[in-house]
């Protein structure tokens, strides 16, 4: 186990005579780049396999699609650079394959040989390589990752001398944005995702908005399947992707995004400890060695919510992390520990931003936390500035005390928004109702009074006191086998689709037709839906108070059409036309 214990605080910077980084980009650079700021004394090394140390890698999928016409322009600094500014010797081409940690040795393999070379600190900062699934076929010239800039700029090749058509296997964060990237260049792009939907951190029903998005941009969504063999056509010109279900996709180039794994086996020969591949680090960044630390996606971190330990492949935690490892190093005793993720996300998908934050419902599940989910779908600024739009947006909530555990938003504007704001009060550790309470910027352009995030404290409040009682879209084949189902949206409305065996009342009409609904009940449970779950809330007060056993659809016919999927226009059916 890992001795977290830290030495006596210091006011003073510690001499490290040389400080030796293995891996540059988010976290190493992060790292380097501190430490020189605190010691201008040390000798700060960084050692980087490839020929780019600091570079953007968030950015290459838009290199990909042209969005960023010069792959140059995702190079934040050069070994000459970080020299000039920082004092920094940044090697590049220096892939290292041994560690000695009892005589504080690395060896890195060069193009002029083998080099060794010693340290006080090391820090590991090695990342994560794409996985390579056991399909036939990947080593064909058409097949690419996406994980450093050769690779953007390889792609970016295959399009402009004409490839047509693309396939993208995975359906991550970095596979959709391949997969919109090389839509809005023009390519004809099949998006293949093993798990029942794309992005799959995300709820089914922030998920299937997306879904659509990529569908009008023109790429074909096959979810659920994977992915068989590479074949090369007879002609040679394509490559033929044969999915799990036996059809095949014609494919120019080939993306594989399936996923990433620690690139750490190196470091564990080396003796340093790691679980599932990934380096164990303490609350400070150090490993298991001494005078080793270790940050970014290699390191194994406890969830801020569930506690579930895993790796976290995300720039901005890697950034942060590097930072304050380098303060332990310099000045220990006196450097914050490294915070538990979040894996707060976002993504563009043409007109859409989908974010997320926190724990999903399959992680809370996992954990046997108990919560409840609100579903909301409000405008994202005020409804009568022009260009108001919904934005969708659910939470969850612990069940006992309205603890928030985790946030995904999907709309056309005001996503990145709410979730920061979210993902603020989640590290804040507010409860739901604390939601209310936010003091959030308005003006009608921005926002609006009562804001979205506003908006689901109030909701979270009502349900927590019982006020609002819900049920849910997941649940819809259980209700209309055992509850009378009441929709309370307007007659235009109901035309679009109407659940089977449902009774329809207009909201305003329900205080002058409860003995109807009474009779149509027989005894039963009511379950009231509308829209977006304003009017069915305010039909459970009216039936609530007057003795019926009720509740409403958490977000409406807009989640439950989203949670239904493809199945909607099967199960939701036409209502026969009133006689006149």
């Amino acid at each position: 186990m890992i001795d977290s214990s830290a030495p006596a605080p210091s006011t003073s910077p510690t001499r490290a005579r040389r400080i030796v980084v293995v891996g540059g980009v988010a976290g190493g650079m992060s790292c380097a780049a501190r430490a020189r700021r605190l010691d201008e004394q040390a000798e700060i090394v960084v050692l980087e396999r490839g020929a780019h140390v600091s570079f953007a890698n968030c950015g290459l999928p838009y290199h990909v699609g042209g969005e960023i016409p010069d792959a140059d322009e995702l190079l934040v600094q050069t070994p000459a650079s970080l020299r000039a500014s920082l004092d920094l010797d940044v090697r590049t081409g220096h892939d290292v394959t041994a560690v000695d940690t009892g005589r504080r040795v690395v060896v890195a393999r060069t193009a002029e040989g083998d080099v060794e070379l010693s340290y006080d600190a090391l820090v590991l900062s090695p990342g994560a390589r794409a996985v390579r699934p056991p399909v036939e076929g990947l080593g064909s010239p058409r097949v690419r990752t996406l994980r450093t800039v050769d690779d953007a700029r390889a792609l970016r090749a295959q399009v402009e001398a004409g490839a047509g058509r693309a396939v993208v296997l995975g359906a991550g964060f970095i596979g959709v944005e391949a997969a919109e990237a090389l839509a809005l260049a023009g390519l004809d792009v099949t998006l293949v995702e093993l798990g029942a939907h794309v992005l799959p951190p995300l709820e089914d029903e922030v998920a299937q908005p997306v879904t659509a998005e990529l569908r009008r941009l023109g790429v074909t969504v096959r979810a659920g399947v994977g992915a068989r063999a590479l074949r090369a056509a007879e002609d040679g010109t394509h490559d033929l992707v044969v999915l799990d279900d036996g059809t095949s996709v014609p494919a120019d180039l080939v993306v594989l995004s399936v996923g990433v794994r620690p690139d750490t086996e190196v470091f564990e020969a080396a003796g340093i400890e790691c679980e599932r591949g990934a380096i164990v680090v303490d609350a400070h960044g150090r490993t298991s060695a001494p005078g080793v630390w270790a940050v970014g996606d290699a390191v194994v971190q406890a969830d801020a919510v569930t506690g579930a330990r895993r790796p976290v492949a995300l720039a901005g935690p890697a950034n942060r992390a590097g930072r304050l490892v380098a303060d332990d190093i310099v000045r220990p005793g006196s450097a914050r520990p490294l915070p538990a993720p979040l894996g707060t996300a976002v993504v563009r998908v043409g007109e859409l931003t989908a974010a997320t934050t926190g724990a999903n419902r399959a992680a809370l599940d996992a954990a046997g936390v108990a919560h409840r989910t609100l579903h909301l779908h409000p405008n994202q600024h005020a409804g009568y500035f022009p260009g108001a739009r919904q934005l969708h947006l659910v939470l969850h909530v612990r069940a006992d005390d309205g603890l928030l555990l985790g946030a995904q938003a999907v709309g056309h504007d005001g996503v990145d928004k709410r979730i920061d704001v979210l993902a603020t009060a989640l590290r804040a550790g507010l409860t739901v109702p604390d939601l209310i309470d936010l003091d959030l910027a308005y003006a009608p352009p921005y926002g609006q009074a009562k804001d979205a995030v506003n908006l689901a404290g109030m909701v979270g409040a009502n349900v927590l006191d019982g006020t609002l009682r819900l049920w849910y879209a997941q649940d819809v084949d259980d209700v209309l086998d055992t509850a009378l189902v009441l929709d309370v949206r307007s007659a235009g409305e109901i035309a679009s689709g109407l659940l089977p065996g449902a009774l329809h009342v207009p909201h305003t009409e329900l205080r002058d037709r409860l003995d109807e609904v009474r009779e149509a009940a027989a005894g039963r449970p009511v379950r009231v839906m509308c829209a977006s779950g304003v009017r069915s809330a305010i039909a459970h007060r009216v039936l609530t108070q007057d003795g019926f056993d009720s509740a409403s659809l958490s977000g409406g016919t807009i989640t439950l059409r989203a949670v239904l999927g493809d199945r909607a226009g099967d199960l939701l059916v036409t209502p026969e036309p009133v006689p006149a």
